[in-house]
């Protein structure tokens, strides 16, 4: 026959989960707590304080145990525990995140939650939470140009590694243009931003001509340069 190991407790103790048991105060696992330590301490044994407190007969094992290990400390909080287990696995979470990025669905230009969910057999909810975790928004797709210069790879690296390590007493500058800006201007004022109402302008407007902006980023700093040139009916370039 299992014995229960015996809790022997000094007066001070005595008085501290007396005093527990008589409070208003507490929260009433707290209370329980502090009577089933007290009658264990009295030599009852777990399967009576169970039956006479109305607990499961594993709850009193446990506290008995738990108040041997940390005292009186040990009944105030609930024991940490390892949370609830993932319902969806790394190797399904990979696989939605591989098939959402390298593969598309029959006869559809994009994923969506639905056909995801059921070609992968999980919940709608499950693949939006994974394509939140990871960033994914394959209903908003984004144009690209690849380059088709065979020494693409190797005029990148060049670029990419002169912004990193730049010669000695050089300035490096990244400069880019855009050219054949239309100059346009509304033919009525706006109406200003106020309360429940957002700024607003007229449709119409009136061109007056194209401009051509360059710009250059100081790759040390980050300070950007800008000069706009207005284009001429000869070809040649005015600055404004």
């Amino acid at each position: 026959m299992r014995i229960a190991p015996a809790i022997e407790l000094s007066p001070d103790q005595r008085a501290a989960l007396e005093l527990w048991v008589r409070g208003r105060s507490l929260p009433a696992r707290v209370v329980e707590r502090a009577r089933m330590v007290l009658r264990a301490a009295a030599g009852e044994q777990d399967k009576a304080i169970a039956q006479d407190l109305g607990v499961t007969p594993k709850k009193v094992p446990r506290w008995r145990k738990r108040y041997l290990t940390l005292g009186l400390a040990g009944l105030e909080k609930d024991a940490s525990r390892s949370g609830r287990k993932p319902e969806i696995d790394a190797r399904l979470i990979q696989r939605v995140v591989e098939m959402t990025t390298r593969h598309k669905p029959p006869h559809a230009t994009h994923w969506s939650t639905r056909s995801m969910a059921t070609a992968v057999g999980i919940s709608e909810a499950s693949v939006r939470r994974i394509w939140h975790t990871h960033g994914l928004k394959p209903h908003l797709p984004q144009t690209v140009k690849v380059s088709r210069d065979p020494k693409f790879a190797e005029k990148l690296a060049d670029i990419v590694g002169l912004y990193l390590n730049p010669p000695e007493h050089a300035l490096v500058l990244s400069l880019d243009e855009k050219s054949q800006i239309q100059a346009l201007d509304r033919t009525q004022p706006g109406l200003p931003l106020k309360r429940a109402h957002g700024q607003t302008r007229t449709h119409d407007y009136k061109r007056n001509g194209t401009t051509t902006l360059f710009a250059a980023l100081h790759a040390a700093n980050g300070e950007v340069f800008g000069l706009c040139h207005e284009k001429c009916k000869y070809g040649r370039e005015r600055k404004l």
